[in-house]
């Protein structure tokens, strides 16, 4: 980590971190040129690197990855979670390899210049993760210029300048547009997706889409359902217009209770229907705030493919796959709430369902993708719970 005051850059750094506080962090830029503002946090996934960049919840942020060999497996069409990246920009430890994988078809220098995206590598990642872990997720503006001319100043003004995630409200802005259908199913090597996979006598689901992975329907689709997907702003009518046996709340970016404020009525709606539902992280969120528990800003969030969280029922780890930086106020669930999971990180709540109605949720993703496959039994439970038609 260069010299917090200096604003000259260093011979080569073509990059450079400017942080809130007026750290400035120089490195070798790659992908786009340009400037980007949002929150920096830090991944700690050993692979998977194009999935994290395209999930819809890393709007707004800067991913520090801490493993050092980001790129070196190149990119394909097919470990995306959605059609763009969402995620600013990333930060990298060494330099951008030559792909060697065979599924490789452009290498990811080229696919985030494509992708209008911008990369720092020659950071010490780890310094930086400490430096989150200590102080919280900074704002901060991530740039990259050829020639190293930058402006230091006003990096600095407009990273100060930016608001921040809390308050904001990005499902909005990630969210399809117009209700889809969705047939197809998990990946298998040399074979790819299984297309138009889903059961016709399966039961039909409702997907609101407040950021939602591909993953996640391609699941519910194994699992056995019909899905349909809805815009995050889709009324409680335009919901029934598809005479669903089963809602599903995912996952996406920002601040819960922003996001809430249009969701929450539509989803207690839902509820006094007393039809299955099943929310996944901004899901589970949005499901607890509906229910009248409350939400808060972590200090640095959970992100990776690592993370264990204690199944209560039985006491059974399950490691999981986790991006979030809002959480559910454990202590303010209602008496109908019972916990069902729990990090084994930090004790922070992972999971919860309603004693009184066919309702539950989980702050980690069982989809994964990346990361393990230990929950994808609950689309089973969920699918289960509607029964077939």
């Amino acid at each position: 980590m260069a010299d917090p005051t200096s604003t000259r850059a260093p011979s080569g750094a073509t990059g450079v971190l400017v942080l809130e506080s007026g750290e400035v962090i120089w490195g070798r830029g790659f992908g786009a040129e340009g400037a980007a503002v949002g929150e920096v946090c830090f991944n700690t996934a050993m692979t998977g690197y194009q999935e994290v960049m395209t999930d819809p919840s890393y709007a707004g942020q800067i991913i520090n990855f801490t493993f050092p060999h980001i790129g070196n497996v190149g990119t394909n069409a097919e470990d995306i979670e959605a059609t763009n990246p969402h995620a600013l920009g990333c930060i990298v430890r060494e330099d951008v390899t030559n792909p060697s994988n065979f599924r490789n078809t452009q290498d990811f220098v080229q696919w985030m210049t494509v992708n209008g995206r911008i990369g720092i590598s020659g950071i010490d990642t780890r310094a930086l993760t400490r430096l989150i872990r200590v102080k919280g997720a900074p704002n901060a503006v991530i740039a990259h210029n050829a020639k190293g001319q930058f402006d230091i100043a006003a990096l600095l003004a407009q990273a100060k300048a930016w608001p921040g995630l809390e308050g904001m409200d990005l499902a909005k802005t990630v969210s399809t547009t117009q209700s889809y259908g969705w047939s197809d199913g998990l990946w298998t090597l040399n074979q790819g997706y299984a297309a138009n996979s889903a059961n016709p006598n399966g039961p039909r689901v409702v997907a609101i889409d407040y950021g939602i992975k591909r993953n996640i329907l391609r699941n519910l689709i194994d699992a056995g359902a019909q899905v349909t997907v809805v815009p995050a702003t889709a009324s409680f009518e335009d919901i029934m217009a598809h005479t669903p046996d089963g809602l599903f709340l995912s996952n996406g970016p920002g601040d819960p209770a922003a996001t809430g404020v249009y969701a929450v009525p539509v989803i207690g709606q839902w509820l006094d229907t007393k039809k299955p539902l099943f929310g996944i992280c901004l899901g589970h969120q949005m499901l607890g705030l509906a229910v009248g528990a409350k939400t808060e800003k972590m200090h640095q969030g959970h992100r990776g493919a690592n993370h264990p969280v204690q199944r209560l029922n039985d006491g059974a780890v399950e490691i999981t796959c986790m991006n979030h930086g809002f959480a559910v106020d454990a202590d303010t669930l209602p008496g109908n709430a019972r916990a069902t999971h729990v990090s084994l990180f930090d004790g922070s709540n992972c999971g919860f369902e309603l004693i009184d109605q066919p309702a539950f949720s989980v702050q980690y993703h069982p989809e994964a993708s990346p990361g393990p496959q230990d929950s994808h039994y609950l689309f089973e439970k969920f699918v289960g719970m509607m029964g077939s038609k």
